[in-house]
């Protein structure tokens, strides 16, 4: 089973970030994104891909211009998430074969990264839209979109946005802080997945 639960490893460094990807494995979350505002990333990516492309699907965030989706292509990511709807970058990731999740805050947002070919929208930042935000927009979407809400959800509200219809979340530091160790992510990932199947079930 993948959860829709992207962990979100911003600041990560090539020389930590295969414990910290084995700890999240082992917890149940297999989406893993390295934002491309950490250090070296294109590495940290490559030696996700390499070491676990066949665990995991390893993807890339804060994706701002097609030449970088080019690159995460070439190196074997799955999927790229950015902060902002670009219908450029959407149709260079639907052109290479990955998954493609725009940031959306508003209906416009929402129906220019569906017209472009998004396959997931992710509802950023979250804790300015809030539950009753996405529950308001969720009733013009088409009832089939994916939508993963990210910053501002965690454990505590997992219910709320469920009920407002999110599909999925991006999890960042609930999960991990520039110089974590895997000891100390794994017991979060741990009770961030067992909080998410009591609410999804």
């Amino acid at each position: 089973m993948t959860r829709p639960l992207i962990a979100i490893l911003r600041g990560v460094t090539p020389a930590e970030v295969e414990p910290i990807a084995r700890a999240l494995i082992d917890a149940g979350i297999t989406l893993i994104e390295v934002p491309l505002n950490s250090p070296d990333p294109f590495e940290s990516i490559r030696r996700l891909v390499d070491r676990f492309g066949d665990t995991a699907m390893i993807g890339a965030g804060t994706v701002l211009e097609p030449e970088q989706v080019d690159r995460l292509a070439g190196i074997g990511a799955k999927f790229v998430v950015s902060p902002d709807c670009n219908p450029q970058v959407i149709r260079a990731t639907k052109a290479a074969g990955m998954t493609s999740c725009p940031g959306v805050m508003t209906p416009s947002d929402c129906f220019a990264a569906l017209r472009a070919g998004a396959d997931v929208l992710k509802l950023f930042p979250g804790s300015l839209i809030g539950p009753g935000g996405l529950k308001a927009i969720r009733a013009v979407l088409p009832p089939d979109t994916q939508v993963y809400a990210v910053g501002g959800a965690g454990p505590a509200n997992f219910a709320d946005w469920r009920a407002a219809g999110a599909d999925g979340f991006g999890i960042g530091t609930a999960l991990y802080h520039p110089g974590d160790t895997a000891a100390e992510v794994a017991p979060r990932a741990a009770d961030l997945v067992a909080r998410f199947d009591e609410v999804f079930g």
